[in-house]
């Protein structure tokens, strides 16, 4: 599912115009993003919860040369799924 779908869906569900659904999912992105660049979690009960991470610098090898390279350190988003996400998907 893209961005288009999600809002058409969005829109269907709640009964709003796909430009509403489109304006509050995009308000829902950026909210989320400004949340974690901050460093905070964002935590939905039931759905999931979306935090930053440090990864560790370390070594690597590029494949084609097998030459070692220097991966630097840098943060990344994980998220977990909630318990009600976690059984629709089983």
């Amino acid at each position: 599912m893209n961005k288009a779908e999600l809002v058409a869906a969005i829109a269907k569900k709640s009964g709003l115009s796909k430009a509403s659904a489109k304006k509050a999912l995009d308000a829902f992105l950026d909210t989320v993003s400004e949340a974690l660049a901050k460093g905070d979690r964002v935590s939905l009960v039931g759905f999931g919860t979306w935090k930053v991470a440090e990864r560790k610098a370390r070594k690597g090898r590029n494949p084609r040369t097998k030459e070692v390279i220097n991966i630097p350190a840098k943060k990344v988003v994980k998220f977990s799924a909630g318990s009600n996400l976690a059984k629709v998907v089983e």
